[in-house]
């Protein structure tokens, strides 16, 4: 699972595959370019062994025989299945989730005001809410929250006791959020279809032939 590159701010890209990096900073749910004419043009397939960017199933294709995972969405955040990435990747302490009775791991953060009251446990990179038998809410806080950087200034505010809490905030609005929008994909407005989409119901006319009332 091996054989990246360290990242200039810490980062042990070596410690994780190619494909994950571009994977996470790919944009998906968009268009084929190349197949933009057909009905199954939208962009939700990944091609690990050619990194390439997004592909619609039209594309694949040109990928037989390639280690090629789809990716899904929930609630307009890219989300994959745990039985499809387990085999490459290893999602130890990324919280799991259940959706469409099949269990998925986030691929990215998910902005989050501060936690509740009650809440016991966080993500360690971007205080999202987890259960307590999990250290990260995505595949993307794993990789900052285990680097050797982030591992040390965290170390760092621990003994020194002084605004703990504080300073670990600074930490994830600082440094961590830098890390992570470095290779995290904006989230890209709902795609709207046109033909489907609800009329907005305009003025009510009453009808000359009584007394209904036809809304337009």
């Amino acid at each position: 699972m091996g054989g990246g590159l360290d990242d200039d701010d810490g980062v042990e890209y070596n410690k994780w595959p190619l494909w994950l990096r571009p994977l996470l900073q790919t944009s998906f749910f968009v268009q084929c370019k190349v197949h933009a004419d057909s009905h199954k043009s939208e962009c939700n397939m990944y091609c690990l062994d050619c990194m390439n960017g997004a592909l619609c199933s039209l594309c694949l294709g040109s990928h037989r025989d390639h280690r090629a995972i789809q990716i899904r969405r929930s609630s307009y955040h890219d989300v994959i299945r745990v039985s499809e990435i387990q085999k490459y990747l290893d999602i130890t302490g990324v919280q799991t989730y259940i959706i469409n009775s099949a269990r998925i791991v986030f691929l990215n953060e998910r902005p989050q005001p501060r936690p509740g009251k009650g809440v016991t446990n966080t993500c360690q990179v971007c205080e999202r809410s987890l259960l307590d038998s999990f250290s990260f809410c995505s595949l993307g806080c794993k990789i900052v929250g285990t680097s050797k950087n982030f591992r040390k200034r965290k170390m760092c505010m621990d003994t020194d006791g002084s605004d703990t809490e504080g300073s670990l905030n600074g930490i994830s609005n600082g440094y961590v959020k830098s890390r992570i929008q470095s290779f995290s994909p904006s989230t890209p407005p709902p795609t709207v279809n046109y033909r489907t989409a609800k009329r907005r119901k305009g003025v009510p006319h009453r009808s000359p032939m009584g007394g209904l009332i036809i809304e337009y």
